[in-house]
């Protein structure tokens, strides 16, 4: 199987277990509804755990665009097979949240909550704030690198990393993920949010494009903060691209801060 192959099936089961989950919750008339966010958050470890196990001797199973660009940025992945594994990650993506359809196919017309329906596909902000949803997918993302690069640099029980990662994610989700849904991986958005554009799913609404940029331009650069941060405090690597990547991060940070105080201002007059 080739590494391409890899990351578009590893990709695919990722969204079919994490998006099945949401489907099973958020959708009406599934066994699971209303079973909450703690469920939502522990089947996305697990599925991530269970598409490493699945791909992970084949691809290194990446599986997410932000990792992929975080690790060849600082060299440890080559940029030529860059762009094949992002376009494989969003092709399995994208087919996942087919398969997700197909699976609660009854469920669709029954639900008439289109929040809900967009939502088994890709996430959207509990607050809409473009700037302050942008800085919390970028740090949600840079956890989710360093933690990756953190379990690599030590030794575990062999088979055990699939299941730290897997908890990592969890964590991500429990304590970070409350703002926007914690998409932290590009393919994971927007693959699901094409299905949702195209699937004829009736009363969806808007598949909301508005937002679409957020959960994977921030990540991106969260994936490659994370990464830098990593080789900046443990490897002890300078190098001026990486101080460019924290002058862009320490910018977004200070302008979603402004933006939060112009509301504020505007809220009290």
């Amino acid at each position: 199987m080739s590494v391409y192959l890899g990351e578009f099936i590893g990709t695919m089961l990722l969204i079919i277990l994490g998006g099945g989950v949401v489907a099973g919750v958020v959708l009406k008339g599934t066994i699971s509804e209303g079973a909450g966010w703690l469920v939502i958050v522990v089947a996305w470890g697990l599925a991530v755990a269970f598409a490493i196990y699945a791909v992970g001797n084949i691809s290194a199973a990446h599986i997410n665009p932000a990792v992929t660009i975080g690790l060849a940025f600082i060299g440890e992945f080559p940029w030529s097979k860059v762009p094949g594994y992002v376009l494989s990650q969003i092709l399995g993506a994208f087919t996942g949240g087919v398969i997700v359809w197909l699976h609660y196919l009854p469920h669709w017309d029954k639900t008439e909550d289109k929040a809900a329906k967009l939502g088994v596909f890709c996430t959207a902000p509990a607050i809409r704030s473009y700037a302050a949803n942008f800085v919390s997918e970028m740090i949600a993302t840079m956890i989710l690198v360093m933690g990756i690069l953190f379990v690599g640099a030590n030794k575990f029980t062999e088979g055990l990393n699939p299941l730290v990662i897997g908890g990592l994610v969890m964590v991500i989700g429990l304590g970070l993920g409350g703002t926007t849904g914690f998409a932290i991986n590009p393919a994971r958005d927007l693959g699901p949010r094409l299905a949702h554009f195209f699937l004829p799913i009736r009363g969806k609404g808007t598949s909301d494009w508005a937002y679409a940029w957020v959960p994977v331009i921030a990540p991106v650069l969260g994936g490659i903060l994370g990464a830098v941060l990593y080789r900046i405090l443990f490897d002890q690597q300078m190098k001026p691209a990486y101080f460019v990547i924290i002058g862009l991060a320490v910018l977004s940070a200070v302008y979603a801060i402004v933006q939060d105080q112009k509301k504020k201002v505007k809220m009290q007059k």
